[in-house]
């Protein structure tokens, strides 16, 4: 009889053991479904696999928001390897539903609901049939998977599927919690965590807590379209002062690093490739080498700008889901209100900066004038006219000997060779602009 007892206590002692050693992941899914919520989903997903955890948890309270990134927060848990469990707390609406409907099992809190999964514009209006379509077959399919009724999941969507018993044609199908059950869409009606972990046989079992870091959170504000158009914004002031001052100072360094803020979140979030980050680097490159090197303003400088503008615009929109008029007009919505204030920064800093004290304080404001004897700059006008020869190849630029001494001088963007007679045409600034004499 003692062996038989002693038997059982280390059964049952074994089996607390066990219990006290699952680990079960605790994640909020609350507010906007957003791009920036899609990281720190599959974050939790990867650590969860990493700590051979028994389940994951996501509590849900959500209104909805873009389908893109629910369905990329749907792929993430439909490959989970991990038992993941949706827990609505409160509301699953819209993509929220979604997302609820991708996780093995199903727990709703008494008063809470789920539907109402139909797709609308920025202005609540609903959208084409192209992705109500979309919109059916993922919740159907998503129910399919995992075992739910596909054709409630569908008239979430789509208020002509009749559901015996609950609607008639003409309403969206929106359940509560008893209905939910009732319907086989969630598997039990709870109404705390660890109810739910009773009702899935994880009760003792440890709860891991996770929340965005930091990282994720920044990502997250960096994808605010307002604050996406300022880093555009503040971007494009940088690049405009570089290029109307000499060298390399603060307003580019701060501009390359809010471009660099914008193209990193966007990357992040799959909404930039590397291909739009080669697109601005080129246009930058080509900018640049029409400024500097190249004379005049013609091919070169208005690719650069056209490069610079095409990658910002395709940065801002999915490209790797439908676009539709709506995803393009926002994209110019945001691409336009940053050029304009662009516009409008620079015109005040162009007409305001230059009276401010600061202003004054960097600069030398006794005169210098060429009255007083100061000259900036040699002045090569006496040389228009002159005749002399092409002492290097001019490629535009070279070196020339005009009246027995050696000037820097430049062609319009003809090729001279050596040795061959040129003559002054005329003098801008300190450029010294030749031709050659036929």
């Amino acid at each position: 009889m003692s062996k038989y007892l002693l038997a059982m206590l280390m059964i049952l002692f074994s089996f607390d053991i066990y219990t006290q050693s699952k680990i079960v992941y605790h994640a909020e899914i609350e507010g906007d479904i957003d791009l920036g919520l899609a990281p720190f989903v599959k974050r939790v997903i990867n650590e969860a696999e990493s700590k051979n955890a028994a389940a994951i948890i996501f509590e849900i309270n959500t209104f909805g928001g873009r389908v893109d990134a629910a369905t990329q927060i749907k792929d993430a848990i439909l490959e989970s390897k991990v038992l993941t469990i949706a827990f609505v707390n409160k509301r699953a609406i819209s993509a929220g539903a979604l997302i609820t409907l991708s996780c093995k099992k199903i727990a709703m809190a008494s008063g809470s609901s789920i539907g109402a999964t139909t797709v609308v514009d920025q202005t609540g209006q609903k959208q084409s049939e192209k992705y109500q379509s979309y919109m059916r077959s993922e919740m159907r399919s998503t129910a399919e998977r995992n075992g739910r009724r596909t054709d409630v999941a569908e008239a979430m969507v789509d208020e002509r599927v009749v559901i015996k018993g609950l609607v008639d044609s003409t309403q969206l199908v929106t359940l509560t919690a008893e209905e939910a059950f009732q319907f086989q869409i969630t598997d039990t009606v709870v109404n705390d965590i660890k109810s739910v972990l009773r009702a899935f046989d994880l009760e003792g079992a440890k709860i891991n807590y996770t929340k965005s870091n930091w990282a994720e959170k920044v990502v997250r504000f960096l994808n605010n379209p307002i604050i996406s158009s300022l880093l555009i914004m503040i971007g494009l002031i940088g690049l405009y002062t570089e290029i109307k001052t000499p060298g390399w100072g603060l307003p580019g360094t701060v501009g390359l690093i809010a471009l660099t803020l914008f193209f990193g979140s966007s990357y992040i979030l799959d909404l930039a490739s590397i291909v739009e980050i080669l697109l601005f680097i080129t246009g930058v490159i080509l900018l640049l080498a029409e400024i500097f090197v190249i004379p005049g303003f013609g091919i070169a400088g208005v690719g650069g700008i056209i490069l610079i503008f095409v990658s910002l615009f395709l940065s801002l929109i999915n490209t790797n889901f439908f676009i539709d008029f709506d995803d393009i007009l926002l994209a110019i919505i945001q691409l336009g209100s940053a050029v304009f204030g662009s516009v409008v920064v620079i015109s005040l800093l162009l007409k305001y900066l230059p009276k401010t004290k600061v202003f004054g304080r960097l600069i030398l404001s006794d005169e210098t004038s060429s009255l007083h004897g100061f000259i900036s700059n040699p002045d090569y006008h006496i040389l228009v006219d002159m005749e002399g020869e092409a002492l290097t190849s001019m490629r535009p630029a070279g070196i020339a000997v005009i009246a027995g001494k050696r000037y820097d001088v430049v062609t319009e963007g003809d090729f001279i060779d050596h040795g061959t007679r040129i003559k002054v045409d005329r003098v801008e600034g300190v450029r010294i602009i030749i031709k050659k004499i036929d």
